[in-house]
């Protein structure tokens, strides 16, 4: 499976601007620049996106160990926020609530920890992993 987005930027860091467009349309000509991304500016920017990224594969990952054990899910939240220090990106931070049927806290931690290590975003990354995970 191969999946692909498309960025096109005009003009200088600063001043500049951009859009992103995904293959499957769900983003399409969706803008971004030096101040969505640094400061308080209209459109994404790429860490938002990683963001998404990993909280979304994460997400998914966990609950196909959680339904592979026989728990039922209610539901699962994950936040992501993404530490970018100095131009590089020291941390991936998840915070998970999920109301899961009959499993135990235990268990839901080791499937945490599972899903973390696991999930191809996680795979990708090269920083540190943080989640802090709450049974509801």
């Amino acid at each position: 499976m191969k999946r692909y987005a498309t960025a096109v930027w005009k003009g200088t860091l600063k001043e500049g601007a951009g859009h992103l467009s995904t293959q499957s349309g769900t983003l399409e000509n969706t803008q971004y620049s030096f101040k969505s991304r640094f400061e308080e500016g209209v459109g994404t920017n790429p860490e938002e996106l990683v963001a998404a990224a990993h909280s979304g594969c994460f997400t998914m990952q966990l609950s196909a160990y959680i339904t592979g054990d026989g728990f039922e899910i209610e539901s699962i939240e994950t936040k992501c926020v993404i530490d970018l220090l100095d131009g590089k990106i020291i941390s991936s931070n998840l915070a998970v609530h999920a109301k899961i049927k009959g499993i135990s806290n235990e268990a839901f931690q080791e499937l945490v920890t599972k899903a973390e290590e696991n999930c191809p975003i996680s795979k990708l990354f090269d920083t540190e992993i943080n989640t802090v995970a709450t049974l509801i």
